[in-house]
């Protein structure tokens, strides 16, 4: 038989059983939706946070101070002895695959316009900052060598402190004061939203690492050239083990670490967040594909049930055909083609239903999504194996009757 003419027949033949057809094709419907909205969400979420990680830089490397250990008693994260500009000196010095290393100070601050104050993280920074941390400077300009040299009193707003003092009037050339002290804007940065941490990396002010010193926050009196944090770039991904490992022996080195004592510091590695987040949201995404998998099953044994009550009904159709000279294999490829028939279709409802649900969620719940062609595709083949797998055996069982039996059935 033409696979033409089957698919008008096998059409015809759901027409005929409208409402039967539907409620055999609800399972497939229900699975496909489930699929879609399921990891388009899922998809949708992962991107968002692995975006929010790698704003941070993936081939960063984070140095802090660790723990201050006195008499078997640790005081806490960030108690031992600051890092300083020393440290990180030799980091650019000696190891060979950094490019960038940041060093940073920080604090609160409130900062006043007029009658607005805005209480924001107030962060002194050198000029590797902003190359490291890969943030463009939206309006205005970074800070130049002999500002950064001289301790100048000039800030760089980020797009949260920025809209919280001046709203959407420019902020560039304008004074504020921080701490009570006159610092002009000079610059603005691109947003970059919230963090891994789900903190609004927006929300902060640079200022020159030595202002920030000298005026801000005052120098520690153990370590005068004290940096709270230094942000070092790596040259590659594949380089960062090495980069960590030979930072961590320097670091050792210069703060006179005993062999087999813990470490007064942490090197956190950023691109170990992104692989972690990737390890959970494939997780994720394999147990929610599991989940939309079995309402395809149940659909998939509706479908069966559904063909073998037509299979049932047709017996006399089916003699017919086969005395009229019909083949084994024309029966079959027929109820197949029924059964396939029935699962796309109801894949293709599914897939509207499913697609709407996912943009529903982002448009009015605010919800991340990423509905690929892919997904698509992988949906639609699911449903059609679906009706494959289940519409076989009705399929093979009318294909096998004896055509004398079959006409004389009642």
């Amino acid at each position: 038989m033409n696979p033409l003419v089957a698919l008008k027949v096998a059409v015809d033949a759901l027409r005929m059983h409208a409402l039967r057809s539907f409620l055999a094709m609800l399972g497939v419907i229900i699975g496909v939706a489930s699929v879609i909205v399921m990891v388009s969400v899922a998809s949708g979420a992962g991107e968002a946070i692995e975006a929010r990680i790698k704003s941070l830089g993936t081939n960063v490397l984070v140095i802090m101070p660790g723990s201050f250990t006195s008499g078997g008693r640790r005081a806490g994260e960030g108690t031992a002895l600051a890092l300083s500009e020393g440290d990180l000196a030799a980091i650019r010095a000696r190891v060979p695959t950094v490019i960038g290393a940041a060093g940073m100070v920080s604090g609160t601050a409130p900062i006043v316009v007029g009658n607005v104050n805005w209480t924001t993280q107030v962060m002194g920074v050198n000029e590797d900052y902003l190359e490291v941390r890969d943030w463009p400077i939206a309006e205005g300009k970074p800070f130049s060598e002999a500002e950064l040299r001289s301790g100048a009193k000039v800030v760089i707003l980020g797009a949260t402190t920025q809209r919280e003092l001046f709203g959407s009037a420019s902020a560039v050339g304008e004074q504020v004061r921080i701490k009570n002290v006159p610092f002009t804007v000079i610059g603005t940065l691109t947003p970059k939203g919230q963090s891994g941490f789900g903190t609004d990396q927006d929300d902060i002010a640079l200022v020159p690492l030595s202002t920030a010193r000298l005026r801000l926050f005052g120098a520690e009196q153990t370590v005068p050239d004290n940096l709270r944090t230094i942000m070092v770039e790596v040259a590659s991904a594949e380089a960062m083990t090495d980069a960590q490992e030979e930072i961590e022996t320097l670091l050792r080195e210069r703060r006179h670490v005993r062999a087999g004592a813990p470490d007064d510091f942490q090197v956190r590695n950023m691109a170990e967040f992104i692989r972690a987040r990737s390890e959970t949201q494939n997780i994720l995404s394999l147990l929610l594909g599991a989940t939309a998998a079995i309402s395809l099953v149940v659909g998939g044994i509706g479908i069966m049930n559904i063909m073998l009550v037509s299979v049932t009904e047709r017996t006399k159709e089916i003699g017919l055909r086969m005395a009229v000279g019909a083949r084994r294999r024309d029966i079959l490829n027929q109820f197949l083609i029924e059964a396939v028939t029935l699962c796309v279709t109801g894949g293709l409802i599914g897939l509207l239903i499913g697609g709407g649900a996912a943009i529903a969620m982002s448009i009015w719940g605010d919800w991340p999504i990423a509905l690929k062609p892919g997904l698509v595709f992988i949906a639609l083949l699911s449903a059609g194996l679906v009706g494959v797998f289940f519409g076989y055996y009705p399929a093979r069982r009318a294909s096998l009757m004896n055509p004398i039996d079959a006409l004389r059935y009642e």
